[in-house]
């Protein structure tokens, strides 16, 4: 109505609607629009007056601006259905349907275009190699399946038994003193290792009383540190302890000098590894930007966290495959130590394709 109005004026009516299709190749790949006839009353004034006149009853405002509302929501669902639409009519010409249904579920779930077209083009070649013409649920089967050869060569073993620090790197808010306290629970439970904790984070309080509540409850040494000297301190007064889990300070990941002075703080010579802390609730570009940011960091693996507050799950996929890293954890609540999930390429896989397969 709009388009037809600034077209024709406000005096414009609609006559008709109907969808046709246009284009195509072979009959197939057709575009599907849809055609509108208007027609412009050029008199609407004379032309009422011409008919009986009948005095209305009175419409109370409350029930004016009521049938208003309701008729705009419908508007506006209607514009936003047939924008759904089109954006899926458009998409039809990548793939035929059933590839199609599949590579659309793969962006919706976040997976980087590029990383999505080349797994469904590898698939779509399998099955031309075998001359098949599979339904989406073996199609996102096969995707399931090539999405594992690809992860089969990285690490989803978590911290080494060598590590003797380790350091938890990553913005604020994404989760790290909760995934050290997990982490601390696992390597004394199952490894019987000793345990101690160092923190940077002299930024938030709130970060250390956390990290104080949980050494209290695990009986493990807390130490916290203002200056690399307080930090080469604490770890001399650790040097007994199997482990040393260090808590880096959650600050602004673009601002590039305090990433510099983490860099300098945590170089350390021997069985030293840095772990990068993501939250799956950031937007994948964001997450891209995080690991652009601490490139310069030596980073043995990631670790992702609360993948229960979110139903998007490429970014499980997007780095490791780009940057071929593996994932040490996942974390899936605020439970120590019971919300910690070793991954691995079965896992990863059924988060992003699972649903599809079941439905």
């Amino acid at each position: 109505m709009t388009q037809i109005r600034k077209e024709l004026g406000t005096n414009a009516v609609i006559l008709s609607s109907k969808e046709i299709q246009e284009g195509g190749f072979l009959g197939l790949f057709k575009k599907r629009k849809v055609e509108v006839v208007a027609a412009l009353d050029r008199d609407p004034v004379l032309m009422k007056q011409q008919k009986p006149i009948t005095k209305k009853p009175e419409i109370p405002i409350n029930t004016r601006k009521q049938t208003v509302n309701h008729e705009l929501m419908n508007e506006i669902k209607n514009m936003r259905l047939l924008l759904e639409q089109q954006s899926l009519q458009q998409q039809v010409h990548k793939y035929p349907l059933d590839y199609q249904t599949v590579y659309h579920h793969l962006i919706e779930q976040e997976v980087k275009e590029e990383i999505a077209t080349s797994i469904m083009e590898s698939v779509i070649k399998q099955h031309e190699n075998k001359n098949t013409f599979p339904k989406a649920a073996i199609i996102a089967q096969d995707v399931k399946q090539e999405m594992e050869s690809r992860l089969s060569n990285l690490s989803f073993k978590g911290i080494s038994k060598s590590a003797r620090v380790v350091h938890f790197v990553g913005p604020t808010g994404v989760g790290k003193t909760t995934t050290i306290a997990k982490v601390a629970a696992k390597s004394m439970l199952q490894d019987k290792k000793s345990v101690a904790f160092i923190t940077m984070d002299t930024y938030r309080i709130a970060a250390i009383e956390q990290l104080k509540t949980y050494a209290k409850i695990l009986d493990n040494p807390v130490e916290v540190v203002y200056s690399p000297q307080d930090y080469q301190e604490a770890l001399e007064k650790f040097r007994d302890h199997d482990l040393i889990l260090v808590d880096t300070a959650g600050r602004n990941y673009r601002d590039e000098q305090y990433v510099e002075e983490l860099t300098k703080n945590i170089k350390l010579k021997g069985n030293v590894e840095n772990y990068l802390v993501l939250s799956l609730t950031a937007k994948p570009k964001d997450i891209i930007d995080i690991f652009h940011s601490f490139r310069h960091i030596d980073i043995k693996g990631l670790i992702f966290t609360k993948i229960d507050e979110t139903r998007q799950y490429g970014s499980l996929l997007n780095i490791p495959l780009t940057h071929q890293l593996g994932i040490a954890y996942i974390t899936n609540g605020q439970e120590v130590p019971d919300n910690i999930v070793i991954p691995s390429k079965e896992v990863i896989s059924n988060y992003i394709v699972g649903d599809l397969i079941d439905s």
